[in-house]
């Protein structure tokens, strides 16, 4: 299993890159959107931890930011009906931390911001994370309680009323609540407009 991968920006597409590495081989990569966003320049090396996923008809890799969120992507493909298209979209939304909080503010509804997921399917997604996404949780009940869950939760409904796209707008608070992590929701919802502006 390829589970590291260095090299230079060789393309970028919709939902991935290809990094070529220095013995000249390519990979095509799929990305969560703000891993995509943030990729260097073409040409410019890029350093992913990866996941190789294998079906019978393809064989897909699968390139992330931190090695937390590509053990995430992990336990989300071992939930039942969970592939690993769907594990990039709910990381597309959410970070490994805001899965934590999500879990700690008991809150599966928040799972529908990403694209394709239903209430039921964000139910059962939940309740299999409940018992599986345990690391971390403790640490992060003690440094955030279940106040910064809300807030995000309640910001992010916030912003996606207002039109804006939920990856975007999960990016925009993700980085508002990590720099102040004693926001109110509309101190948040202040700081992440004026970042998606």
């Amino acid at each position: 299993m390829i589970a590291y991968l260095e090299g230079r920006v060789g393309q970028v597409f919709e939902h991935g890159c290809l990094v070529i590495t220095a013995g000249g081989v390519g990979y095509e990569v799929g990305l969560p959107t703000h891993t995509l966003a943030a990729l260097p320049a073409m040409g410019e090396t890029v350093c992913l931890y990866t996941i190789t996923v294998v079906r019978e008809d393809a064989l897909e890799l699968y390139g992330f930011a931190s090695w937390d969120e590509r053990q995430t992507f992990l336990v989300l493909t071992s939930i039942s009906k969970v592939g690993a298209k769907t594990a990039t979209a709910i990381l597309s939304v959410f970070r490994p931390d805001d899965l934590r909080r999500l879990v700690l503010d008991d809150d599966y509804a928040l799972l529908t911001q990403v694209p394709g997921i239903g209430r039921k399917t964000a139910q059962h997604i939940f309740l299999e994370l409940k018992y599986k996404l345990d690391a971390g949780l403790a640490d992060m009940a003690a440094l955030t309680g279940t106040h910064a869950g809300g807030v995000f939760r309640d910001a992010l409904t916030g912003l996606t009323n207002l039109g804006y796209d939920a990856p975007a707008a999960g990016q925009a608070l993700n980085d508002v609540l990590a720099a102040a992590p004693d926001l109110d929701v509309s101190a948040a919802l202040r700081a992440a407009l004026k970042t998606l502006g």
